[in-house]
This record gives structure tokens, sequence and C-alpha cells, in this order.
């Protein structure tokens, strides 16, 4: 592991991982950062009061690079007002999360950085399946993400290590609201309105799956209603970018998309407990259900 000079110059990205509880992953995912191809970074960890080892391990890392830079909340903050305070303190041109249980590989900044290097209108980027015609980056105006979105394919619906922001233009927009756990789709959409957005390669963050994440505490009904909501809101704003029309058909198409996967847990997965759970989760009514049938 080597260290940066103390006179380096500004880091061209700030990689921002917030942590609570995660003495069992934190150093991995530090070491996936500092052996990134890309070395003029800065990684800001911030320890969101944790009652194990974390801040220990994460300080161990900080002692022997420059570049690590651990910071401590004596006050339980949550998820999305930590990932806001990391922000805060970063210094790069860049924003680019990683959560503590997760890791980037080696060349995962480099590409990031580069293809948003290549736009700059782009606001922010997100990683997503390449279209079959065009490769990434492609860029889509706010009208383009929308009708996108709503209509094609779900560009908003990725966790925070999905993106990379410009510094700028996460102060200018606020960062997140604090919504919980879908407060990534809220904002990438909030973002999405008031600048474009660069595609990016998936598969540039290894996203762990274990039983202690936050998204396996509810249920997944509940979980798709919130996501729903949250599309729903965004509609109804008064910046959107879609026209009246379009706005209904959208409103429209994502109540079928609800009574499809209500028909599907029904009759596909014959499982009328989680059909009538979900439908309950959903808000989904019977009359919108068997009018999704015609």
């Amino acid at each position: 592991m080597s260290k940066a000079p103390a006179s380096v110059a500004a880091p061209v990205v700030s990689v921002l991982m917030t942590a609570y509880n995660r003495e069992d992953y934190i150093g991995e995912a530090i070491e996936s950062v500092l052996a990134s191809s890309l070395e003029n970074l800065e990684l800001i960890v911030v320890d969101d009061g944790s009652a194990d080892g974390t801040l220990d391990i994460a300080k161990r890392f900080s002692a022997k690079d420059a570049r690590v830079k651990v910071h401590f909340n004596s006050q339980n903050l949550g998820d999305y007002p930590n990932r806001n305070r990391a922000a805060s303190l970063a210094k790069g041109k860049y924003l680019k999360y990683l959560d503590s249980d997760d890791l980037i590989y080696p060349h995962g900044l480099q590409a990031m950085v580069s293809l948003m290097e290549l736009c700059p209108q782009a606001g922010f980027g997100l990683a997503q399946t390449a279209l079959a015609d065009k490769p990434h980056p492609q860029v889509f105006s706010p009208r383009e993400a929308y009708l996108e979105h709503f209509f094609r394919r779900d560009l908003f619906g990725r966790a925070p290590g999905s993106s990379i922001i410009r510094n700028a233009v996460f102060k200018e927009s606020g960062g997140f609201t604090g919504v919980r756990q879908v407060g990534d789709h809220e904002y990438w959409m909030i973002l999405s309105r008031r600048y474009p957005m660069a595609t990016l390669p998936r598969d540039l963050v290894w996203d762990r799956t274990h039983g202690a994440q936050e998204s396996f505490y509810d249920n997944p009904g509940v979980r798709q209603k919130m996501h729903l909501d949250v599309d729903i809101a965004a509609l109804e704003h008064p910046d959107c970018p879609l026209t009246q029309d379009e706005k209904a058909r959208a409103l429209k198409r994502l109540e079928q998309q609800s009574a499809k996967t209500f028909w599907r847990l029904l009759l596909r997965e014959r499982s009328p407990s989680k059909a009538a759970e979900y439908r309950q989760a959903m808000g989904l009514g019977l009359t919108a259900a068997f009018r999704s049938l015609r």
C-alpha cells in the first residue's frame, strides 16, 4: 500500500464511505479503493457511531495512507443524512459512493471518471445495461431520461454505489432528502429533472449481499410500494419534463405493472397469501387488478 505524497493537488474524485457496525467488511472495502488504478483520490470514511471495531479499522488505514480521512459522528445520523455529511467533507471534482461492505474493482474509478470527462454536460452518471445499438456513455436529457425510465426500462432504481456525481451538482441540488431505503431512487429523479444523465457500465463495483443489510428488513411489497410512491411523486412534480398525456400514460403503466406482479404471484407461483400480502402493501384495488386483464 503506497502512501500518497503530502503535496498532491486536489483529488479528482472523492470516494465516500459511510459506515455503521461494519467491522467484518470495511477493511476489504478500503483496500479495494486504495488498489485503484486511479491514484488521485481521497477516501472519506464517516462512521455513524459504530459500537464495534469499524472506526478503529478505518483509523489504522488513515495512519498508513494520507488519502484516507476518517470522521466520527457522535450521534447516529442514519443512512442518507450521513451520506450528505460525507459529501460535505469532499474536495474532489467527482463524488463516488462506495458502501463499507462492498468492493470497487481496480479499474472502476478510472472508468467512471474517464467516461464522465467525455460528457461535460452530464451532471451525474449511473451504471446501466448498455443499449443494443449504442455503447456507454449515452447522455439523456431530462425529458429523454424520464421517457426512458417510465416507458422503456428502469433507469433510476439504482443504489448509491452505481453513481458518480459532480461535486458542484451535488451541492447545488442539496443532496439526499433523507427518505429511508429509496432515497437514492428519489435523488436520481430529482437530479435528472435538472441535469443530463450519463450511462456507465455495470459491474465496476461488487455489491455484497448479507443478512445485516437494511434492504432485508422490509416486506418486498412494502419496498416496491416505496419505489412506486417515488415514481408517482416525480410524475406529479411541477418540474416533471413530461407532457400531461405522457404523465397519464406513465401512471397507467405503473398500475399495470403492479397488477401483473399480483397475478404472477397468484397464478404462476400459486401463492394466494403472497399475492394478497403484495396487493395490500401496494394498495392495489381488485378493480385495478382485473382492469389489467383487459
